[in-house]
């Protein structure tokens, strides 16, 4: 069957956007891969072949990367029907040299070998930058992170308040606020101006986003000072949880700091899953469960991340109608082909065009960046084919310029980059 032209040109003028990444994992001290093992050991990875059979064995930390990798290989032939392994496949063609269409367990050692030559360049990350073309990427920083020791107007810190809101309780997680911080905890006073500190010193540190992930029956509420002094050595953190969630979303109103939303996530449900292999969703999240935040708080930008498809009309109806809500990327169990051309056909039918942060990688190391992104981009396109150029909405020019608009231009806008 003949190449879709259209679809190919449109694909191709995309790939010319440069980049900025709103969402990773990326560890900025070590933000390549050093060997295959750590391209394979993504959750992605380890998840599809202990589904298909793999037993968690090879995964033991003792067991030598080669090993490992040989074993995860050996397995691909059962899920060399997903969108990850063509992620695989892209990052083996671009990064090293791979010509063939379908990996053998044969090749196992020889991408290793290969892998772990090329990944020992000392320019190696520049090159992946300069492969993916890639600007800036946002992390995934802990409220204790130093912020030290790294380009900040590359790697762009984002605080992430997991912990802060959903750990109080613990006292290691009070210590590492005194720490941080130099303030203890003993009241809502000293609650507010412990965050307030991590809050200025990111802000110092060049951050553009505060970030959570949080679980399907989570609400947020604002709790009067008496009510958080009489729990503050409570033993359930979710007594306090949605009070601590409400002064972060202050502090993101006093910093004009866009707040990050990542609904819906069930954690541990597969209890004896591979490593970051545990994680699900179920059907009991609603975006009404924010509605109470989302009008408190009209200057604070949510871009909201819904864990399923299913969600995606309602996370589409609340951006239609509240403005300061943003649908952000295709995460996770969404972040395949499929679900993205559905959830992004809805989103951009109906959203703004000047709301819809298109994509994030979500990657741990910096080679994913670029066969996600293309991922996206080839769906992207042909969207964009389908629903707007052959109907005669747009030219072929002005559907790369709305294309450039979810890909990096709303990024740069409502992040401020």
């Amino acid at each position: 069957m003949p190449a879709d032209t259209l679809v190919r040109d449109l694909t191709a003028a995309l790939a010319e956007i440069p980049l900025i990444d709103p969402h990773s994992h990326i560890d900025p001290l070590s933000p390549t891969s050093r060997s295959l093992d750590d391209i394979l050991g993504y959750h992605y990875y380890t998840e599809l072949a202990h589904s298909a059979g793999m037993s968690q064995a090879p995964l033991a930390e003792e067991v030598p990367a080669r090993d490992r990798v040989r074993e995860i290989v050996r397995h691909m032939d059962r899920y060399d029907n997903t969108a990850q392994y063509s992620w695989f496949i892209d990052i083996a063609r671009t990064f090293l040299g791979f010509q063939g269409t379908r990996l053998t367990p044969a090749d196992a050692d020889r991408l290793f070998d290969v892998a772990e030559k090329t990944f020992a360049q000392k320019d190696w990350e520049k090159q992946v930058f300069e492969k993916t073309k890639l600007e800036k990427i946002f992390l995934t920083n802990e409220f204790d992170d130093p912020l030290m020791d790294f380009d900040t107007s590359r790697y762009v810190p984002c605080l992430r308040t997991d912990t802060l809101v959903f750990h109080l309780d613990r006292p290691d997680t009070r210590e590492r606020v005194l720490k941080a911080t130099g303030i203890k905890v003993v009241d809502a006073a000293t609650l507010r101006m412990a965050i307030a500190t991590l809050f200025l010193h990111f802000t110092r540190k060049g951050a553009k986003a505060c970030a959570i992930s949080l679980p399907p029956d989570f609400e947020p509420a604002h709790y009067d000072d008496e009510y958080i002094y009489e729990q503050i050595r409570f033993h359930d953190c979710r007594d306090i949880a949605p009070g601590v969630f409400w002064i972060v979303a202050e502090f993101c109103r006093e910093f004009r700091m866009p707040f990050d939303l990542m609904i819906g996530v069930n954690r541990k449900v597969y209890a004896n899953g591979v490593y970051q292999g545990q994680d699900l969703f179920d059907q009991r999240t609603s975006l009404l469960q924010y509605r109470r935040v989302f009008n408190a708080f009209p200057e604070v930008t949510f871009p909201v991340s819904v864990l399923t498809s299913g969600q995606n009309q309602e996370l589409v109806a609340y951006s239609w109608i509240f403005p300061n809500v943003v649908p952000n990327g295709h995460w996770w169990y969404s972040n395949i082909p499929a679900y993205i051309r559905k959830d992004l056909s809805e989103r951009i039918q109906a959203v703004p065009k000047t709301k819809l942060v298109g994509y994030y990688s979500d990657a741990y190391k910096l080679e994913f960046v670029l066969p996600k992104y293309a991922m996206y981009r080839r769906v992207l396109a042909g969207v964009l084919a389908d629903e707007f150029v052959r109907p005669g909405v747009l030219s072929e020019t002005g559907a790369v310029a709305l294309g450039t608009r979810l890909l990096r231009d709303n990024v740069r806008e409502i992040f401020k980059v």
